[in-house]
């Protein structure tokens, strides 16, 4: 008894799967880029340092920015120091450890970035990096 003969298909490369995850990445990068930007939303004059060095990754870091008056912002919100340092310590117990990204005006008092780094400490920040231009 003989048997027919199975036609052999050609097996191809589906396209559809991989053109549809490169749609997705895409749009995941362009949304977290957003969200990157409205965290540096606050105009800061950065100050000069002959020795800066730029960081290999400043991902998973809180952004917050000290105005040129000592105002301290998360975001593009102006917060008081009690709302920064409940802001930390609720960051801290979400997501551990704690890394900040301080952007601080040329402008302002060294006072307030010294208290910062006191309420930063106080809440658990093991790594905190200031953003400077580079000379």
């Amino acid at each position: 008894m003989l048997l027919p003969k199975k036609s052999e298909e050609e097996i191809g490369f589906q396209l559809a799967p991989m053109i549809d995850m490169t749609f997705l990445l895409l749009i995941f990068f362009m949304v977290t880029t957003k969200i990157s930007k409205e965290q540096v939303k606050v105009d800061i004059a950065l100050p000069r340092a002959s020795h800066a060095a730029i960081p290999k990754d400043i991902s998973n870091r809180d952004i917050i920015s000290i105005d040129a008056r000592g105002a301290y912002w998360v975001g593009s919100r102006e917060v008081g120091k009690k709302e920064l340092e409940e802001y930390l310590k609720r960051r801290f117990a979400d997501y551990p450890p704690l890394k900040v990204y301080v952007r601080a005006d040329e402008k302002a008092d060294g006072r307030k970035i010294k208290e910062f780094m006191k309420v930063a400490s106080a809440a658990g920040a093991v790594n905190v990096i200031f953003g400077t231009y580079q000379k």
